[in-house]
């Protein structure tokens, strides 16, 4: 793998936002700090971390989709050429997809079969073997999101990212809710992405599923990723991890005993920038 390209290369990566305080003032909160990864083609990279961490907005900032007070630092590049605004607008939904959080990013006018359906045709199945596949009723096709229960609106998503074509797949938290057999098939379905060639960013906060289908996770915490470990490795033993944050996730989970070391504030052991306040105009 080292000696193939990167297919998305994130370099001393940052994302802000600036507010205004008491009139004219202006507040700067940097959410993300100084954030570096390589994902290669085939690879499965699992950006883990608690809720509020800022994984999302990483997804976000990728896509282009961040809010107009947002700013960002730093280098994000694909296919070896740099990600601007402009190009990640041609990109998005064609060479870069994003399975979301939220199922309020279908279209409500457009029937689920037609968002689907992409001209370009991802993974070599009908919207019906698609559906079939993830346990939805060939009458989910001529539905609108408005009718779909939570979990159908989820999978449906998640069609709309694995038939794309893309050959980045952003999934931020893709299973939550769903049936096992769902979840499963979503992991799966991913894998063989993988093995095809594609690359995939798989933001959760379940360390668990990370594991059963990563290659590497980078752990993410408060903004800052901590250190980017081999999933099999990380799953094998706390030994393997080097930062007490990596170590602390392992020891929390439930089939290593919920365990915590009292009176440690694992965000407290990175240094982060403070915000700044200022005058003017923006």
């Amino acid at each position: 793998m080292e000696n193939r390209k990167p297919l998305l290369e994130v370099q001393d990566f940052a994302v802000g936002f600036r507010q205004y305080v008491k009139g004219l003032r202006q507040r700067d909160i940097q959410v993300i700090h100084n954030f570096t990864l390589d994902l290669y083609p085939g690879e499965i990279m699992a950006i883990v971390g608690a809720s509020g961490s800022g994984k999302s907005l990483l997804a976000h900032s990728i896509m282009g989709i961040l809010p107009s007070n947002a700013y960002t630092t730093g280098s994000v590049r694909f296919k070896g050429e740099e990600l601007t605004q402009e190009r990640k607008e041609v990109l998005r939904g064609k060479e870069i997809a994003l399975i979301p959080q939220s199922v309020a990013y279908l279209d409500p006018l457009m029937k689920t079969g037609k968002q689907i359906d992409s001209p370009l045709g991802g993974i070599k199945n009908s919207v019906k073997g698609f559906l079939k596949k993830f346990e939805l009723s060939e009458r989910t096709e001529q539905l609108y999101p408005f009718q779909l229960s939570g979990g159908m609106a989820r999978r449906v998503l998640i069609g709309t990212a694995l038939t794309s074509g893309a050959d980045l797949i952003i999934a931020d938290e893709p299973t939550p809710g769903l049936h096992q057999s769902v979840v499963e098939e979503t992991l799966q379905t991913l894998r063989e992405l993988a093995d095809n060639g594609c690359g995939i960013l798989l933001i959760t906060h379940d360390i668990d599923l990370a594991f059963i289908v990563a290659d590497k996770i980078a752990v993410f915490n408060k903004g800052v990723s901590v250190e980017v470990v081999d999933a099999k490795a990380f799953e094998a033993s706390p030994e393997n991890v080097d930062h007490p944050y990596s170590k602390a996730l392992w020891h929390a989970l439930p089939q290593n005993g919920f365990q915590s070391i009292r009176g440690m504030d694992y965000g407290d052991l990175i240094d982060l920038p403070s915000s700044s306040t200022s005058g003017g105009d923006l």
